[in-house]
């Protein structure tokens, strides 16, 4: 990992809720039928729809013209009142922090995110994600972690087409209405990675949707990606950088300052900046028998979908939740609590490449 992406977690101090930033997605994964806590993109006989998935790389679909198209879906909102019912002295509402942009360029401070693009219902759309580590292949990941709903839209939905994973995306930047006309290795520096697995958790598939729900609180995914030019290395190895995950860390006050990263696409922003929020997280919960889920106070918009919530953890950059929903006025994110679900997700990601 560059010490330069650690450092700037640990500089750090080391978001009515609303599905952020990108299409409807799915948390949770499971490769096997009739297992309850996961959903692949692939026919294995997995979760609902999986034999809908097809992501076959495309080298002329996203030109810089395109990816500047691409924009944050419709945010999923909660009230107020929910927040407000469940705030007290042990659990304060989170205090408004302005997101700030990365320095740049990007891969220097932030060296593990990126944007995420696909075409859903809307069209083309964004998303955010972070390079993770792999157990299964030290220093040679292929993983990114990403909300659900930036890869499939929920109940009676399916699965989105044309994923890609641009690290460190329009890492100088350069404001939207100049992306297209800037040269590609400004726009991506790393290139494109396209998907060519994906796996969520069933309970999005089942519960989630365009509304805060049950389901949000299993709103995450992991993408096994690869490059869209055939070089022979790791998304790891390219970018030199990759977080590790955390799972069940503590919740609300317990997990302390965490810093989330994406690319913000709704007014005000326009989704050509990496922006950040550092915020100490309070948690809320979307139905009983669900895991809470934890708020931070952050202004960032549609297209931080599925950016990691970053923590340094013994000089580790480490990934303890990812940003699912959005707050009343843009003044909070609401990220799902990486228990067990989250877990066997990246688990059985992690397993299905093991021998490649």
């Amino acid at each position: 990992m560059r010490r330069s992406t650690a450092a700037a977690v640990a500089a750090a101090s080391l978001l009515a809720l609303t599905a952020t930033a990108c299409g409807p997605g799915h948390s949770n994964v499971s490769a096997s039928p009739g297992s309850s806590s996961a959903a692949s993109q692939q026919p294995t006989g997995g979760a609902d729809k999986a034999p809908d998935f097809s992501n076959p790389i495309d080298k002329g679909h996203w030109g810089a013209k395109r990816l500047a198209q691409a924009m944050g879906a419709p945010d999923i909102g909660i009230r107020d009142g929910r927040l407000g019912r469940q705030n007290d002295a042990s659990n304060p509402p989170p205090r408004p922090v302005t997101a700030q942009e990365i320095a740049r360029p990007y891969e220097r401070h932030m060296a593990p995110v990126g944007k995420l693009v696909f075409d859903g219902p809307e069209g083309p759309t964004a998303c955010s994600g972070t390079v993770v580590e792999d157990p299964a292949h030290p220093g040679r990941s292929n993983l990114v972690w990403t909300a659900g709903h930036c890869v499939h839209s929920g109940k009676n939905g399916s699965w989105m087409r044309d994923i890609v994973f641009v690290p460190s995306y329009n890492h100088n930047g350069v404001p939207m209405n100049q992306v297209g006309n800037t040269p590609a290795q400004e726009i991506a520096p790393y290139g494109k990675f396209w998907a060519d697995w994906s796996i969520t958790s069933n309970e999005w598939i089942k519960m989630g949707g365009p509304r805060a729900s049950a389901g949000s609180a299993y709103d995450f995914a992991v993408l096994h990606v690869r490059p869209e030019n055939n070089t022979g290395r790791s998304l790891q190895e390219t970018v030199g950088a990759a977080a590790q995950v955390a799972f069940n860390a503590p919740t609300g006050r317990g997990l302390g300052p965490v810093t989330a990263v994406g690319y913000p696409s709704a007014a005000p922003f326009d989704g050509a900046r990496m922006m950040s929020c550092l915020s100490r997280p309070s948690h809320v919960n979307m139905q009983q028998g669900t895991p809470d889920m934890d708020v931070i106070g952050c202004t960032m918009t549609a297209g931080s979908s599925g950016g990691g919530w970053l923590d340094n953890h013994n000089g580790k950059l480490t990934l303890v939740s990812n940003t699912s929903l959005t707050g009343p006025g843009h003044t909070m994110l609401v990220g799902p609590h990486l228990g067990p679900e989250a877990q066997q997700v990246f688990e059985a990601m992690s397993r299905k490449f093991a021998n490649e």
